[in-house]
């Protein structure tokens, strides 16, 4: 190829690639001055959590159903298998009732994880109010018997 015919693809390609720059500024800038993605990525957020949390407890309850299904599984197999499987739906009502509760104060969404060591609270709000917290603090307490070193709240834009 010759000298020139290089020259002039390398100018084309760099005054692209000045174009594409400026371009992704411009529309960068455009799209954060939109409050818009943010709520739609928190509310994305909630609605991607509990369909992750619903299609994993899904899984457990189908896993701990081929248990006591299976005619190879012991008896002590499936009463362990059974009081898995209604441990796991009272944690399920726990958990919706919490969350429910915690949507009364005003809250526009929330989600609650329980395990053994844990209670952990993501709320949709920009920030908490001591008020706030307090509350949903005593909703723990009562619903769960639980106490303060337990509980996470979490506030999330």
């Amino acid at each position: 190829m010759k000298k020139r015919t290089k020259i002039i693809i390398l100018s084309v390609m760099v005054l692209l690639l000045g174009i594409t720059g400026y371009l992704n500024v411009v529309l960068n800038n455009s799209i954060n001055d939109d409050s818009t993605p943010t709520n739609t990525t928190t509310s994305s957020y909630f609605a991607s959590y509990r369909q992750d949390r619903e299609s994993n407890r899904e899984k457990q309850l189908s896993y701990l159903q081929a248990i006591i299904d299976s005619e190879s599984a012991t008896a002590e197999e499936i009463s362990v298998a059974k009081q898995n499987m209604l441990d796991l739906v009272a944690q399920i009502e726990k958990e919706l009732v919490v969350e429910g509760l915690i949507k009364g104060l005003g809250f526009e969404d929330c989600i609650m994880t329980l395990t053994p060591e844990n209670i952990n609270v993501v709320v949709k709000s920009d920030e908490l109010a001591e008020t706030e917290v307090a509350q949903i603090v005593t909703i723990l307490k009562e619903q769960l018997s639980a106490s303060l070193e337990e509980i996470k709240i979490m506030p999330m834009v």
